[in-house]
């Protein structure tokens, strides 16, 4: 270890706590108190509806730090649980962090992992008031618990679907799961090699899809200004194909998804083209683009239809109809969830 490196048992668990609250500001009106008692104290807002949702990121199974760096870790892991709030039609408002880190991690390290964190506070105005950590006899392990507001009877679940309503998008899909492949292969390049450099430079947009995603608050906002209540909702987070599906179960319909909408950015076409893939197959499969996947009343079409960061992508139907891909030239394909699974 370099000796301008600290060991975190050189400080301990309550300094190295202390030294990271010392950048954290409370912004929500219902962040009573923050770090620094036995638990935090958050009022709740009248006429609202509180949400929480938690999110477990393990060392080697959902992040490779050989290629992620530790600042972009702790955005992600803050970014990814506002999407799921984002998801509820909701805002968040506060959160909480437990961190589990291995020996090899020193309190600089643990700082530059929060740093990131603090970036997505501010980014998402979302207060972090507390949290946990503890040795590991492996690797890093975060979880992650927001909680968030929406005014009461407006949350979007993923039940509320109805035959006809129209099944929308935001952003495009396919750019994060090609960023992994990017980060894969100058990853074997360089452990085939380690005086190889990694040629990034024409991926900028793939490979930040893939290790600072951005949660869609900027649509829960856009939405409740047009007017929209969305009847259902859920976040890209294992794929297209797997979301419509889960959608779909929930409502108890069935849905048409025209594969000439499925939203694909240049830089991600021009990936895909370089990797042999098929890009709409990466779209439905690949996962972790954490764009919001939702529903409104087709009776909303005027008012969504010129939305730039807005696509319709098809409709619900009824649930004998079945979840299907539709080709250019007019074919059903059955969708199937291809993309992530836990176990």
């Amino acid at each position: 270890m370099p000796d301008n490196l600290t060991p975190l048992n050189a400080i301990g668990e309550f300094a190295l706590i202390n030294r990271l609250q010392a950048g954290l500001t409370l912004r929500q009106p219902g962040s009573v108190l923050g770090i620094g008692d036995d638990a935090a104290i958050i009022r709740p807002t009248a006429g609202m509806e509180q949400v929480m949702t938690t999110d477990l990121l393990v060392e080697g199974i959902h992040f490779d730090l050989s290629f992620c760096p530790l600042r972009h870790l702790g955005y992600k892991a803050v970014a990814v649980n506002v999407s799921d709030v984002a998801a509820m039609n909701a805002l968040p408002t506060q959160l909480v962090v437990a961190l589990s880190v291995g020996p090899r991690f020193t309190v600089e390290a643990v700082e530059e992992l929060y740093a990131g964190m603090r970036l997505a506070c501010e980014a998402y105005h979302v207060d972090l008031v507390g949290g946990d950590t503890t040795a590991s006899r492996g690797g890093l392990t975060l979880a992650v618990t927001v909680l968030g507001e929406v005014p009461a009877g407006q949350a979007a679940r993923r039940s509320g679907g109805q035959p006809t309503d129209l099944l929308c998008v935001s952003g495009d899909l396919g750019g994060a799961f090609l960023g992994l492949q990017v980060l894969e292969r100058e990853k074997q390049a360089f452990l085939a090699d380690p005086e190889t450099q990694p040629e990034l430079a024409n991926y900028e947009y793939v490979v930040q899809r893939q290790l600072r995603p951005e949660a869609r608050l900027d649509i829960v906002h856009e939405l409740r200004e047009l007017g929209i209540q969305p009847t259902s909702m859920i976040d890209v987070s294992d794929g297209l194909a797997s979301e419509v599906l889960h959608l779909c179960a929930a409502s108890g319909t069935g849905a048409r998804v025209f594969s000439e909408f499925v939203p694909l950015a240049n830089p991600t076409l021009e990936a895909a083209a370089e990797f042999n893939l098929d890009p709409i197959t990466c779209a439905l499969n690949g996962g972790e683009d954490y764009e919001l996947l939702f529903t409104v009343p087709v009776t909303d079409h005027e008012k969504i239809k010129n939305h730039p960061d807005i696509t319709i992508l098809g409709h619900l139907t009824d649930k004998a109809d079945g979840a299907n891909l539709i080709t250019k030239t007019g074919q059903p394909i059955p969708l199937k969830a291809q993309g992530w699974t836990s176990f």
